[in-house]
């Protein structure tokens, strides 16, 4: 295929489309950390406070119900899903939803780490989702709502039973602000600061229901459990971590920018305006993939579509014929003359997905600068595929 003649006259206002760390708020300036508790205890009264405020904040953003526990936990989202892993299970048996990266990694964690006997994973190659009908209701069950390296999110909670037995743990980190969760159908929920508001790294969230608060105060597990995943004492919940009592030390800058995130969320209209926004950009991509003669969507499944990591493949002939090591690498040199372009940072895909890129378009960004994007992305397939073409003609 021939070059296009010239590049695209239109450039991305904000060319960061990262899955995580993702774009900060539009408008966004570091005087948002004006007045962040530096060099104060976070046991103090007017740091704690702001740390509580997190918490309020996020409770309210979310429609959290009023009977939940919400806390900040250490390392991320992947500290909150392992403290909840390591904390809740082996009192029943456990299926474990893999089609992702991530999903994956917990699955490892329970089968190989924690050694659950009584453990199933229910694996799906990237792209689609496993079995869910399959999920035994007297069981626990762990999943990612939203697969951040894959593009594919369940649908809904239609096959989490309403009177079901065990557990539903949930690790919704690129799901949350973005996409409505079925708190009623829910046990244990997850996420960062650093997807779809735009925070900053190192600080997870951790919110339980009542029935997850009731295992934890009368399940031990059968291993020794670290400092920073006690959640009880004497057999009753450490209610300080939900109250902004955190279990390590916290940035307080961090938490600051946290605060900032959540008030624009609010100014803007709150989770509706969030979720319209992240599916204004799917919406847009979709148009676009529909015309495309090169790109298509890894999730084939319109319904599980993520609206914030937007995973693409590629269909071109010139890449089909690559060998699997080639098309890594024409999918990296795609992204990467993006890159150099200055429209788009940290958009090839996945380590471990298939060759392709992956756009985050959650919440923070802006859907005019993923409408901008899209011709650049035409524009960079054209000339890598003239370089494979030119090589293969030499």
């Amino acid at each position: 295929m021939a070059q296009h003649a010239s590049k695209p006259a239109l450039r991305p206002a904000n060319p960061h489309f990262s899955s995580g760390p993702c774009a900060k708020r539009p408008g966004y300036s570091l005087a948002a950390l004006d007045g962040a508790m530096l060099g104060r205890s976070h046991r103090a009264k007017l740091p704690k406070a702001r740390l509580a405020e997190v918490i309020t904040r996020s409770r309210a953003l979310l429609g959290m119900p009023e009977d939940w526990r919400l806390g900040i936990v250490p390392a991320s989202d992947t500290g909150a899903v392992e403290l909840a892993l390591w904390s809740l299970l082996g009192a029943r048996p456990v299926d474990v939803l893999a089609f992702e990266s991530f999903s994956e990694g917990w699955a490892n964690d329970i089968v190989k780490q924690l050694k659950l006997r009584d453990a199933r994973v229910l694996a799906a190659p990237y792209g689609e989702l496993p079995d869910l009908a399959a999920v035994d209701p007297t069981h626990d069950v762990v999943f990612t709502w939203n697969g951040t390296t894959s593009g594919v999110r369940v649908p809904d909670a239609d096959w989490i039973a309403a009177d079901r037995e065990g557990l539903a743990i949930c690790d919704a980190t690129s799901a949350a602000f973005a996409m409505r969760l079925a708190w009623d159908k829910l046990d244990v929920v997850t996420w960062s600061w650093q997807k779809v508001l735009g925070g900053e790294g190192a600080h997870g969230m951790l919110a339980l229901s009542p029935r997850a608060v009731a295992r934890l105060e009368t399940y031990q597990p059968p291993w020794p459990l670290p400092k920073i995943f006690r959640l009880t004492k004497g057999g009753k919940l450490i209610e300080g971590v939900f109250q902004g009592e955190t279990i390590n030390t916290p940035s307080m800058l961090g938490v600051e920018d946290a605060l900032d995130g959540l008030r624009w969320a609010e100014r803007i209209g709150g989770l509706p305006a969030l979720i319209a926004r992240a599916e204004a950009s799917l919406a847009t991509v979709a148009a676009w993939v529909e015309g495309s003669h090169w790109a298509e969507f890894l999730a084939r499944d319109a319904r599980t579509r993520s609206c914030t990591s937007i995973c693409l493949a590629i269909k071109a002939p010139w890449f089909r014929a690559l060998a699997p090591a080639a098309q890594a690498e024409a999918a990296k040199k795609i992204a990467a003359l993006l890159e150099a372009e200055g429209v788009a940072f940290d958009i090839a895909s996945y380590r471990d997905a298939p060759p392709g890129l992956r756009i985050w378009a959650g919440a923070t960004v802006e859907p005019s600068d993923i409408a901008a994007l899209l011709p650049w992305l035409d524009w960079a397939e054209a000339a890598i595929s003239a370089q494979y073409a030119n090589a293969a003609a030499e």
